[in-house]
């Protein structure tokens, strides 16, 4: 069996569909998703059950603590662990890019410059002079990210994004899936709201109590930072769920906009698809 790419922005449904996949052709799922590899994350990240986990193998789920790092390498190096079926699923690009197309080698952290650049009043800003192609793809709020493009430039005279151009390596033989909806930025709105019913707060709470700070590169992800914002008296709840929602809009026109620049487009078939690995690994 080829393996399974199950792609597409955030709320469009590629759990599901995972978990359908996995059970049907016995796969080990690979969550591609940048924040559900920490513990505590659970409500703001949609991570799939403990239930479900415990019927099917997944990786990459619950493996690191807050202050702990987690890579596109790391990540690699766990997919490339699995053996037998495997269906990767989740919406992260730069994990996405680098299993599927390989790892462009860069220089060493120099923490140095890496202080001087976070020093920067605007960060993103300057990214978008030195290399506006990496700028388009990053939110503003991805300093870990934005700086390190502007660390790589400084480092290499050359923009991160045309090293990624460059980049010899030759695309893994995978079924690659985009899953997508229709009105799906009315449903990222609902969502949002049946995360808070279902206890988002009280999880961003839990989690500052456990002394994670807000400066954590986990706790400044998508909505985490702007509940966390609340519970410190700088916006008020309507504020915080507003931005939430906002932001997530925005997340998902960026991962659409990615996939488009790799050549992808919706899926007609998902099922079609996934017997199609299926047969073309036999």
């Amino acid at each position: 069996m080829r393996p399974i790419v199950l792609v597409g922005p955030t709320g469009a449904g590629k759990t599901e569909v995972s978990l359908e996949i996995a059970a049907r052709y016995g796969a080990t799922v690979v969550s591609m998703d940048a924040m559900q590899v920490y513990r505590g994350m659970d409500i703001g990240t949609a991570k799939v059950s403990a239930e479900a986990r415990a019927a099917i193998p997944h990786r990459c789920v619950d493996i690191r603590d807050p202050d702990e790092a987690f890579s596109a390498a790391d990540f690699v190096a766990e997919a490339d662990a699995v053996s037998g079926p495997i269906v990767l699923c989740g919406g992260t690009p730069f994990y996405l890019r680098a299993w599927l197309c390989g790892l462009v080698p860069t220089p060493p952290v120099d923490l140095a410059l890496r202080a001087e650049l976070e020093a920067l009043p605007d960060p993103h800003a300057r990214l978008a002079e030195v290399d506006p192609v990496l700028a388009a793809r990053l939110h503003p709020n991805d300093r870990v990210r934005v700086v390190r493009g502007l660390e790589i430039h400084a480092l290499t005279g050359r923009p991160l994004s045309a090293l990624h151009a460059e980049d010899p390596h030759e695309r893994r033989d995978a079924e690659v899936i985009w899953i997508d909806r229709d009105n799906l930025y009315e449903g990222l709105d609902r969502r949002v709201d049946a995360m808070m019913d279902a206890g988002y707060l009280d999880e961003v709470r839990g989690l500052l109590e456990q002394g994670w700070t807000r400066d954590l590169k986990p706790m400044q992800s998508l909505g985490y930072r702007h509940l966390a914002a609340h519970l410190a008296g700088e916006l008020s709840l309507d504020e915080a769920v507003t931005l939430t929602k906002r932001d997530t809009r925005h997340l998902a026109r960026k991962q659409r906009g990615f996939l488009r620049s790799m050549g992808l487009s919706p899926a007609a078939d998902v099922n079609r698809a996934a017997a199609r690995a299926l047969m073309d690994g036999r």
